[in-house]
């Protein structure tokens, strides 16, 4: 579990995050929801050590991470997979290269050992033999999941998914997504997705935070959040016309 107590952050004088507190919990599939610009990144982005924050904690399993040493957050993150937005994988490596890549640099495993591990995350991700091919082989949709292999290959306790639909097509989408949900629950990490797709919310979403101008304006689930009062959510989720209609149309069939 993740914990964040009131967090702020500044940049000059801007205040992206303004009193956030949430709790991300473990098992489950944490999303953090929001237009562009409203805080997701760099609320994410705390979460993982990459900016400090202005005020406030953040727990990791009840330990501080603001207050900790570098040696200490170094163990932290052997236990943080991160999976990022485009996948991110390195060109001139190969698929088994790339999701060795963790183990090559934070543990002290033999090759053999190493190639087991590789196995084994390519065999969950469903993409087992294709060890040897590299990204520019590889569809938009087997990029993500190699990029989940990797990364899941520490065994991490945390998983941290950055729009990880980012240039899927639907059906691929949902795919990404189902594995995801499938690989938090089989493996009880604590997933934390920074997204802005209302099909993953709609998919997935065991627990929704939803940021505005750096606030959290909104924390529930995915059957809540359709039936919220919040307006800015409301606008947020119900964008379009055609996503209006359809929420209008099954209040009138309740009615009914």
């Amino acid at each position: 579990m993740i914990e964040v107590q009131h967090i702020t952050k500044v940049f000059g004088r801007h205040k992206v995050l303004d009193d956030v507190s949430a709790i991300f919990e473990k098992g489950k599939v944490n999303l953090i929801i929001g237009s562009s610009g409203q805080g997701k990144s760099v609320l994410a982005k705390c979460l993982v050590g990459l900016h400090e924050v202005t005020s406030g904690k953040i727990l990791y399993d009840g330990i501080d991470f603001c207050m900790m040493s570098e040696i200490e957050r170094r163990n932290i993150r052997t236990q943080i997979g991160m999976m990022f937005q485009g996948a991110a994988l390195f060109d001139s490596m190969t698929v088994e290269e790339n999701i060795m890549f963790p183990l090559r640099m934070y543990t002290n495993q033999t090759k053999k050992e190493r190639l087991k591990r590789v196995d084994f995350c390519l065999d969950r991700v469903n993409l087992s033999g294709k060890n040897q091919l590299f990204p520019s082989e590889c569809s938009g949709g087997m990029q993500k999941r190699i990029a989940i292999a990797r990364a899941i290959v520490m065994n991490p306790k945390y998983l941290f998914c950055d729009e990880p639909n980012s240039g899927l097509d639907p059906k691929t989408a949902i795919v990404i997504d189902e594995l995801i949900k499938e690989i938090t629950q089989e493996f009880q990490m604590t997933t934390v997705i920074n997204t802005h797709d209302m099909n993953s919310v709609m998919g997935i979403g065991d627990k929704v935070v939803y940021l505005s101008n750096g606030l959290k304006c909104w924390e529930g689930n995915k059957s809540e959040i359709m039936h919220t009062d919040n307006e800015d959510l409301y606008d947020f989720i119900f964008a379009s016309d055609f996503l209006k209609g359809l929420q209008q149309a099954a209040v009138k069939q309740k009615i009914v």
